[in-house]
């Protein structure tokens, strides 16, 4: 003869299932937010390797063409006053 179930027995069966389907969920869960974690920080390290790029060539146009042209004289221009004409 088969042991009958005691209720004991189903309780924490059901319990253990319970558990056993949260701690997979959060595991999921766990799984989906380190995705997107490493998803973001793959993007921001692109987009500072960008902003480097970007800031090494302005600073090397910046200094070829510093080089390129003299300085010119940057003071303001003279305003002279006219003559009144009667």
């Amino acid at each position: 003869m088969a042991d009958p179930i005691k209720p004991q027995d189903s309780a924490r069966s059901k319990a253990s299932n319970y558990f056993t389907q949260s701690d997979q969920r959060e595991k999921l869960v766990r799984q989906e937010i380190e995705k997107e974690r490493s998803a973001q920080a793959a993007k921001m390290a692109k987009l500072r390797a960008l902003r480097v790029a970007k800031e090494e060539a302005d600073k090397q146009a910046e200094a070829e063409s510093a080089t390129a042209k003299p300085e010119l004289d940057k003071r303001a221009p003279v305003r002279r006053k006219r003559a009144i004409r009667l």
